[in-house]
């Protein structure tokens, strides 16, 4: 079964480039265009697509609006937006989008994307004998990149890339190697949204990546604290309950 597509951009330049950018890949079918947001959100009223490709910056409606539109609706399609402004990451994640792709768009990241959209098509898929069934919710999105901020801009983080994310106060950051961002994101919605095969809650306020803890310091009361490969070595709490559930994924 195909997926079909539709394409929103005011610029028809922009339209063009993306059809033929598309056309290589057989299991996306262009059914629509349009160029501004009320007439996508009239063309998505009448007929049902798997994906929109959306660019942001447009007259009247913006993208972000149509999307934010799009999430309150049942069996919404995936969003991918196509956009030359890099500074509208965060809330583009915000309204759950599959997926941000930068202009000019790179043919090896629309790929990716289109994977995304494959992988998310299956999983909202149900055998007959599940048709019956009164109607759920749509699954939370993957996050496969972390939109943050740093001194004003806006960067997309790999989940592999970060070693830990903490609270302070009522800020929730993102440490890497070298670098703290902020993120738009709190902990519970990160931790519900990141792989759990990667990343392990250990403390109310800290989420870190499993692969890069490299020590386990036991103290008193069943309390421990994990040592992560940042620059500076950082130690991170684990609370006594959480240790239990910790050493069993080590398996100590």
């Amino acid at each position: 079964m195909k997926l079909r597509a539709l394409l929103v951009d005011d610029e028809s330049p922009a339209r063009k480039e993306l059809r033929y950018l598309l056309q290589p890949f057989s299991e996306i079918q262009i059914v629509g265009e349009a160029e501004n947001a009320l007439e996508a959100l009239e063309l998505i009223n009448n007929l049902e697509y798997s994906v929109v490709f959306l660019d942001i910056d447009m007259p009247g409606m913006q993208g972000i609006e149509l999307a934010k539109k799009l999430r309150e609706k049942g069996n919404s399609p995936a969003v991918i937006f196509t956009t030359a402004h890099e500074e509208f990451a965060v809330e583009a994640f915000s309204v759950n989008a599959l997926d941000y792709l930068l202009k000019p768009i790179n043919p090896e990241r629309l790929e990716q994307s289109l994977q995304k959209v494959i992988a998310y098509q299956a999983s909202l898929s149900t055998s007959p004998l599940e048709s019956h069934s009164p109607p759920t919710a749509a699954p939370v999105r993957p996050l496969e990149v972390i939109p943050v901020e740093q001194r004003g801009k806006t960067i997309l983080l790999r989940p592999e890339e970060i070693i830990y994310i903490y609270t302070d106060k009522d800020n929730v950051f993102v440490k890497t190697q070298k670098e703290s961002y902020l993120a738009r994101f709190t902990l519970r919605e990160l931790e519900s949204r990141l792989s759990s095969s990667l990343f392990f809650r250990t403390h109310r306020c800290y989420l870190v990546n499993i692969k890069r803890m490299r020590e386990l310091i036991p103290y008193f009361n069943g309390i421990y604290t994990v040592v992560v490969d940042d620059q500076e070595r950082s130690e991170v709490p684990v609370s006594r309950t959480q240790a239990r559930k910790l050493k069993e994924i080590l398996g100590l």
